[in-house]
């Protein structure tokens, strides 16, 4: 049994018409600079190949990241927690955050 799979941590949100939305958790932290905790997400629906959206959220206050129980997400509001997001998701994802060089394969 120890070559089962780890299970994917899913939410769901329900948008303002009532939809629901069924999204896997890519992974939470918490920032000690901004005293909160971040999920991020991306919808569960997307193909293999599929370029995703993945989408960031404030965890309601006291929420423990690595068990979050739920409750109202809330939107990210400042550029410089917009910043620490994406140098922490940079740095999961392994890039090194420089944008410059983007477009360097395409020209050849």
């Amino acid at each position: 049994m120890a070559d089962q799979e780890p299970v994917q941590q899913q939410i769901t949100l329900v948008d303002e018409n009532g939809d629901e939305t069924l999204y896997d958790v890519l992974f939470t932290f918490k920032s000690e600079d901004f005293d909160r905790s971040y999920i991020l997400i991306y919808p569960d629906s997307k193909g293999e190949d599929e370029e995703v959206e993945i989408q960031a959220y404030a965890l309601p206050k006291g929420d423990d990241p690595s068990d979050p129980q739920g409750g109202e997400l809330q939107a990210i509001e400042t550029d410089k927690e917009w910043d620490m997001i994406e140098s922490v998701l940079n740095t999961f994802l392994g890039k090194d955050g420089d944008d410059q060089d983007d477009d360097s394969d395409d020209n050849q």
